[in-house]
């Protein structure tokens, strides 16, 4: 099954910026992902099991190596600005 997940990541800690930026390219490692990265999230769509098994690990990766929130929207289907209705693009 396709689906579309959006996450945002909150590193709680100084830098920020460079571990938002290193889990992004993690993420990006990972050929059979579909990834856009947006102003405020990022967009990953491949197949579930996929999608679920490479966060499980990239995001426990960044648990072990301190605090950070991880904000999620995970729909069963791809849900990209390319597969938008004309009328909103």
């Amino acid at each position: 099954m396709i689906a579309t997940i959006e996450i945002s990541m909150y590193p709680l800690t100084d830098g920020y910026k460079s571990k938002i930026i290193d889990f992004i390219r993690r993420l990006k490692l990972n050929k059979n992902i579909r990834i856009e990265v947006l102003g405020l999230s990022t967009q990953l769509v491949g197949e579930y099991d996929l999608l679920m098994d490479v966060l499980k690990n990239e995001m426990r990766n960044d648990f072990e190596k301190g605090k950070a929130v991880f904000l999620l929207k995970i729909v069963g289907v791809e849900m990209t600005k390319d597969t938008l209705p004309e009328e909103l693009k």
